[in-house]
């Protein structure tokens, strides 16, 4: 081809140059390193040089120019398909893996693929921020190249799911996730990471993805800021909230009188949250209620008067506390929060 056109001084064919494409994407499926491909067109024009008059240096420069292009153009072509195969089917195996809806044994070999091994222990966490992150966002790049310049080749996946980011991570290694944990803390500005409990096999991963997206959400509602959440600290949570209805009735019967005092329910049930959340001590929640101690003491005396429950004493503390935490998952009096 190339002597051809240096022999009339012409350009490229059309055919001349999808045959070099083709030929480009060919190489790209057989994994040949495009460096290396490149060299060997200039060495075949090296050759073809060698035979010509000077005075045909020219022709030839511009048809090697012209084929490399092509060539270069299949080639890329070719790798960007594959590129988005394959994210096209690491999203679907994300997908399948953390909602369960595939076959067992197909998704366990493609797990291998990803680097899972299903057949063990896995624990997953959750990681959201003050906006969405997807594949490819400079956040998830970021944790991504810390979590492999850290830990290497194990076998860990990440990924982002619904604008949160996900990590998957063997059960017996705890580490990683708590590492992930402060990667994307920070990554996120602030952001909050729960993490699910280690299940065994390819349901385990979806079980420990369920109760860590469980754990943020019981966190918003219960105005918990901890920067990281163990699904295992809040267990407790899903037991009270079990029978809604019975929650439901204790709540009403406990706090209901509430609703009686003037402004209403709302700010005697803050008054319970701060004094449980600081641990029954009546000088610090009166300080995060930004009220002196004679006035926070007065809306204790307050609730006992109306519920016949006193706060400060043990015997009524467990119920007043599992009625205040019942009014923050319903929520009741019907203000969320």
């Amino acid at each position: 081809m190339l002597r051809d056109a240096c022999a009339t001084g012409r350009l490229l064919t059309r055919a001349e140059r999808d045959a070099r494409r083709a030929e480009g994407e060919r190489a790209a499926g057989t994994g040949t390193g495009l460096r290396g491909l490149i060299r060997e067109h200039l060495v075949a024009a090296r050759e073809v040089l060698a035979q010509l008059p000077t005075d045909r240096a020219e022709p030839l420069l511009a048809a090697v120019e012209q084929a490399v292009d092509a060539f270069a153009d299949g080639y890329e072509r070719a790798q960007q398909q594959a590129v988005r195969q394959e994210e096209a089917a690491r999203r679907e195996f994300i997908d399948d893996l953390l909602y369960g809806g595939s076959d067992l044994g197909r998704l366990v070999e493609r797990a291998e693929r990803f680097g899972l091994r299903l057949s063990q222990a896995h624990a997953v966490a959750v990681a959201t921020g003050p906006e969405p992150y997807g594949d490819g966002y400079p956040v998830a790049r970021g944790i991504e190249e810390a979590m492999l310049a850290r830990f290497g080749n194990r076998r860990i996946l990440l990924a982002t799911k619904d604008g949160r980011l996900i990590c998957v991570a063997p059960g017996d290694q705890p580490d990683v996730l708590a590492y992930f944990a402060k990667q994307a803390y920070g990554a996120t500005d602030g952001g909050q990471v729960a993490i699910g409990r280690s299940h065994q096999g390819a349901g385990g991963v979806v079980h420990s993805y369920e109760e860590a997206l469980n754990a943020l959400d019981l966190a918003a509602r219960l105005e918990i800021d901890s920067p990281v959440l163990y699904a295992a600290d809040l267990l407790v949570y899903p037991v009270l909230t079990r029978d809604r209805q019975a929650m439901a009735d204790l709540v009403e019967s406990v706090l209901g009188p509430l609703q009686q005092a003037r402004g209403g329910a709302q700010p005697l049930i803050e008054t319970l949250h701060a004094y449980f959340d600081s641990g029954c001590v009546a000088t610090e929640a009166a300080r995060r209620l930004s009220l002196s101690v004679r006035a926070f003491t007065y809306r204790l005396e307050r609730i006992h008067t109306l519920t016949q429950a006193d706060p400060t004493d043990p015997q009524h503390r467990y119920t007043l506390q599992t009625a205040a935490i019942g009014a923050r998952l319903l929520p009741w009096p019907g203000i969320p929060g």
